[in-house]
């Protein structure tokens, strides 16, 4: 992915304007929403320091941005079969296969599941944003599981809000390298971007975002642990950041565990989102889904029961 990088400094007629705002202003091909995302994903720095989209600028202070490389393209439609574990007038919920990236980015502006949703919904999707209409949560390219689009705005108000207060279930299945001694723990850090690496995600930075992982061991086996991990929070890579962080990387996880593991065909972090739960937009009752392990999933558990 290319990515650029624009330094600003600010004036004082531009004092006390939102850092969003100011952006806005200064970038006028890009929209609101898109640089008020870079803000919360840390993409922005003001005197070198990770800000709130709703931080007020001052005279003399230095803003830096790195932006990805932009492509005028509007996600269009395409026939692509989706997994539907629920749907209504205002929420559908899907399995997201492995390889599928969730909205269009720079390298991934088509084959989405944001360009399958377009052709299953038309128009009937969230208006939040114009490159991820309805999104309300992603999960990476190789992770699979379930996921909740909205269908309109007042849904997307709704599980946006339940996200903030940390009221939605999400509750993933992993295989993680090594063995782990305890049943289960609680994993606490920061995390924010790489300082070194802008592809990649850290933990323990101080300037970084709250984040709360808790796992329990489901089964062990010679050399790795099959577990279960329950968010507290949804920072970007966040379980595959915490594993890495104790030690006990994601298998398969080539860009926080090591390059190469004894299953040479396997693709991808083996990482799946199964229970997603949220209480419904307009009836308020709490709904809970199930996503069932994929084949390849299945398959390396067996394997891992027969040979390990």
């Amino acid at each position: 992915m290319e990515f650029n990088e624009l330094n600003f400094e600010i004036k004082d007629e531009d004092a006390l304007q939102r850092v969003d705002q100011y952006l806005s202003g200064q970038l006028s091909d890009y929209s609101r929403s898109f640089l008020n995302r870079l803000v919360k994903e840390q993409n922005v720095l003001v005197d070198g320091k990770c800000v709130k989209p709703s931080y007020q600028v001052h005279g003399g202070e230095n803003v830096k941005i790195t932006l990805p490389a932009k492509k005028n393209t509007k996600p269009q439609p395409e026939d692509i079969p989706l997994d539907i574990l629920f749907e209504d007038r205002d929420v559908i919920v899907v399995n997201k296969p492995k390889g599928m990236v969730v909205h269009p980015a720079p390298g991934n502006y088509s084959h989405t599941l944001v360009n399958a949703l377009l052709f299953h919904c038309g128009d009937q999707l969230a208006t939040n944003d114009e490159m991820r209409p309805g999104i309300v949560h992603r999960i990476d390219k190789d992770t699979t599981g379930a996921l909740v689009i909205c269908k309109n705005d007042t849904a997307f108000a709704s599980l946006s809000a339940q996200l903030a207060a940390h009221t939605i279930t999400r509750r993933y299945r992993a295989i993680c390298c090594g063995e782990l001694t305890e049943e289960g723990g609680t994993i606490e850090g920061n995390i924010g971007r790489n300082p070194h690496d802008r592809l990649k995600m850290a933990s323990g930075l101080p300037q970084g975002k709250p984040a709360v992982t808790h796992y329990r061991v489901l089964e062990r086996f010679h050399g790795y642990s099959y577990i279960e991990c329950r968010l507290e929070t949804g920072r970007t890579h966040q379980i595959r950041v915490h594993m890495a962080s104790i030690h006990h990387p994601i298998l398969g996880d080539e860009v926080y565990g090591p390059k190469k593991n004894m299953f040479k065909h396997l693709q991808g972090q083996t990482l799946h989102a199964m229970i997603l739960g949220f209480h419904h937009p307009l009836s308020g009752e709490y709904m809970e889904f199930t996503a069932p392990l994929p084949e390849y999933f299945t398959d390396l558990l067996k394997k891992m029961k027969n040979v390990l």
